[in-house]
């Protein structure tokens, strides 16, 4: 089961953040920071309220995108717990069939961060879309959120990278690498309207 880091009080995340411990590290850090993201962006979209149409559509994908974000904070600590957990047994005479079980949990602790950057990229894109119909004082949110967000998409795109180091050719690096590209381009875009 999945840590559920939305139950944490915020000095408490920090404090584990902080022990010497690699779980839970980058990953939940940078779904989290996901999640406050889209916090930001269904604030702003809620002061656009009726006078734009699409504020209660975007208050909700907003909403959807961070709750899976702190729900992939959770996956994320346990895909990186179980590599190390594989990764600090005891060698013993079936070290082919762990180093099958090695890679398998080490390209699961790929595929979280991935998806931890593809609901970053939503974020930012969102966020863009946000500021771009919101006033001046609820604007600068939604920019940060889009900075954020592009932050965190950078972040997990590299996790991917680190985790699949030793496969150049899976497209799940190039996946990571054009979400991570797209939610920049997207916050570089809206930041000209701050």
């Amino acid at each position: 089961m999945a840590r559920d880091f939305g139950e944490l009080q915020v000095n408490e995340y920090l404090d584990e953040l902080a022990q010497q411990s690699r779980v839970p590290g980058v990953g939940p850090a940078a779904a989290l920071t996901v999640a406050s993201a889209a916090s930001l962006v269904a604030m702003a979209a809620r002061f656009l309220g009726e006078g734009w149409d699409e504020s209660r559509t975007c208050v909700i994908q907003a909403e959807t995108l961070r709750r899976r974000a702190v729900e992939l904070a959770g996956e994320d600590a346990e895909a990186l717990a179980a590599f190390i957990s594989e990764l600090e047994r005891p060698p013993d005479d079936q070290q082919k069939g762990r180093d099958f079980q090695l890679g398998r949990t080490l390209e699961h602790a790929a595929d979280v961060p991935l998806a931890i950057a593809a609901a970053a990229c939503d974020v930012t894109l969102l966020a863009a879309h946000v500021a771009d119909h919101a006033q001046h004082d609820v604007r600068a949110d939604a920019v940060g959120a889009g900075f954020l967000a592009s932050g965190a998409a950078r972040a997990a795109a590299h996790l991917v990278e680190i985790n699949l180091a030793a496969s150049v050719d899976d497209e799940r690096l190039r996946d990571a690498e054009a979400l991570a590209r797209a939610a920049t381009d997207a916050a570089t875009r809206v930041a000209t309207l701050a």
